[in-house]
């Protein structure tokens, strides 16, 4: 038996995966997440198979939920479900430890069969993503400049979301159970990390990576 965990921030698309995936016999939903944070909890508890994650949500996104689950959990495999097609999307999620990536107009058959490649321990794409265009993509990009965003801290990467998200400092506080003035402290390491100069600038690098979902706080 195949143990799932599902996390993505919108309700529809968990209950539609939820239905999509319990046809499958040898396939059980062992619970939802969400938010990110949620997402590590849960992955925390239930140690599943795989985690079935989409790389735009609140409290954490994607990619640092699969950075941290696959650091902490390598015997849990990840398969993102996003939106995002582009080379540049799907190799963060590799990077990041993701050993699937299926777009969330794939067909269903897509994304039982991504989950059972990456349980034998190979990676999927689905079909719309070109394999060549990711090794190019790679080369491409070996040569390129360290991602600055990488050297911030997991707490500097909560602070970071929650505040793009548009949360004051006392409601990061309290969602992190750290003080204030600690949040203050991790928010001005991360404004001068990326060279970011203000909220807007901030907001708006964090729409770039994909990080901030359509409806925020």
């Amino acid at each position: 038996m195949i143990s799932i965990l599902l996390a993505d921030d919108h309700l529809l698309v968990r209950q539609g995966l939820r239905v999509l995936l319990s046809t499958q016999s040898d396939f059980k939903i062992v619970d939802e997440a969400a938010d990110g944070r949620e997402a590590l909890e849960k992955a925390e508890r239930h140690r599943p198979n795989v985690l079935v994650v989409d790389l735009a949500m609140p409290g954490l996104d994607g990619l640092e939920v699969t950075r941290l689950v696959t650091q902490r959990q390598p015997d849990t495999r990840v398969v993102v479900v996003s939106m995002h097609a582009s080379e540049e999307h799907v190799l963060k999620a590799l990077r990041h430890g993701a050993q699937g990536y299926v777009l969330k107009e794939a067909s269903a058959d897509e994304l039982t069969q991504a989950i059972r490649s990456v349980m034998e321990g190979r990676r999927y794409l689905c079909s719309a993503i070109s394999e060549r265009a990711i090794d190019a993509y790679v080369n491409r990009t070996d040569v390129q400049p360290l991602d600055i965003y990488e050297t911030l801290t997991t707490r500097e990467r909560e602070v970071f979301q929650l505040v793009a998200e548009g949360y004051t400092n006392a409601e990061a506080a309290e969602r992190l159970f750290i003080s204030i003035r600690t949040v203050e402290t991790h928010r001005a390491s991360v404004m001068r990390k990326l060279n970011l100069r203000s909220q807007a600038h901030l907001v708006a690098y964090a729409m770039r990576r994909g990080m901030v979902p359509e409806m925020t706080h």
